[in-house]
This record gives structure tokens, C-alpha cells and sequence, in this order.
């Protein structure tokens, strides 16, 4: 038998290196190890939203690296490439900011970004929002409250294309904030 070389999947060889990035760090339940996360945005952007860019899938699975990890945006660049880098540079908050200035800094920054960036975004806040049983009341009040305003900033120009991605995201933020008793959720809106 001979050796090849790597020939794992972009999106594979993504999950196996986010893995070795978020080694020891859980969610916040404090019980599930963090690289669930990455990859259930994978699953979404892959299974919900029907993206089939290998490129987009594995900067969905990396999207934390640069910002949660010893990880820099030279290190995606060498192992996937200029574009996934860019991706999930783009992905990534500027944690030296305090943190009003980065909040509004990043949405500025989504709102003109990439329709791939934008999508990877979306399945992370789908995500989140799916991931709220550790978070008090009002923190889950808080994500969907700032999951709202993001999808708002971001899908103002969005490609009908992706337009079921927006309208999953926008269901699951109601969801979420019905769960909480938010006054404020409008009534689903039944199918045409």
C-alpha cells in the first residue's frame, strides 16, 4: 500500500485543526467541548442553508480560531488558503477594543462584508440562539435582542438566493424570544 498525501476534504482537514485549536475549552454549560459549536455551524451552513463551497464550510468550522485561540490569520492562510483566512479574519471581533467600540466596529464590518462571511455568520447566530439552556433569562434575551439587530444589518441587501438562510435565522430569534416571554415577538407568519 502507498502512502498518499493529504487528500482529506477541506472542510475534514478544517474540523480536524479547529479541534486541535479549541482543545480544553467547553461552552457555556461547562459541559460540551467548544469544537461542537464549530461544527454544528458547519451543519448548519451545510444542511439548513444548502452552502456547498468547501471554502465557506471550513471557515464556518474555523470561525472562532482567530478570536478564541493562539490561532492568527497566517496559520489559516498556510494550511486553507488566502480566502478561508480572509473569511474568518473577517469572522473575527478586534479584541483590542473595548467592547462598545468592537460591538459596533464588527457590525459595520458584517454589513459589508461577503455574502460567504455573512452566511458563516448567520449559521453562528443560529447556533447560538440553539444553545441557550446554561444562559440565564436575561442573557438569552440579550442574544436574541443582539442576533436580531446583526440579521437586520446584514440581509438588508442579501441575495434572494439565500433568502430561506435569513428567514431560518429570523424564525429561531422568535422562537427564542417567545421562550423568554418577549413581549415584543411578532406571530409567525403561516406559509403562502
Amino acid at each position: 500500500m502507498k502512502k498518499q498525501g493529504n487528500t482529506l476534504p477541506l472542510p475534514l482537514k478544517a474540523v480536524t485543526f479547529a479541534a486541535k485549536q479549541h482543545h480544553g475549552q467547553m461552552r457555556k454549560d461547562d459541559e460540551t467541548p467548544y469544537i461542537a459549536h464549530p461544527v454544528r455551524v458547519m451543519t448548519i451552513l451545510s444542511e439548513v442553508f444548502g452552502v456547498d463551497d468547501e471554502e465557506v464550510l471550513a471557515a464556518g468550522v474555523l470561525h472562532d480560531t482567530i478570536e478564541d485561540t493562539d490561532c492568527e490569520r497566517k496559520d489559516l492562510e498556510r494550511k486553507f488558503g488566502k480566502r478561508v483566512a480572509s473569511y474568518v479574519d473577517e469572522l473575527s471581533k478586534d479584541m483590542d477594543l473595548d467592547k462598545p467600540e468592537r460591538e459596533k466596529k464588527y457590525a459595520s464590518e458584517l454589513e459589508d462584508a461577503s455574502v460567504s462571511v455573512r452566511l458563516c455568520k448567520l449559521a453562528d447566530l443560529y447556533d447560538n440562539l440553539s444553545d441557550t439552556k446554561a444562559l440565564s433569562r436575561s442573557k438569552i434575551h440579550k442574544t436574541a435582542a443582539r442576533a436580531e439587530r446583526l440579521v437586520d444589518i446584514m440581509t438588508s441587501d442579501f441575495p434572494e438566493e439565500w433568502q430561506d438562510a435569513v428567514l431560518v435565522v429570523r424564525r429561531k430569534i422568535q422562537e427564542v424570544k417567545r421562550s423568554v416571554g418577549d413581549s415584543d415577538t411578532e406571530k409567525p407568519q403561516s406559509p403562502e
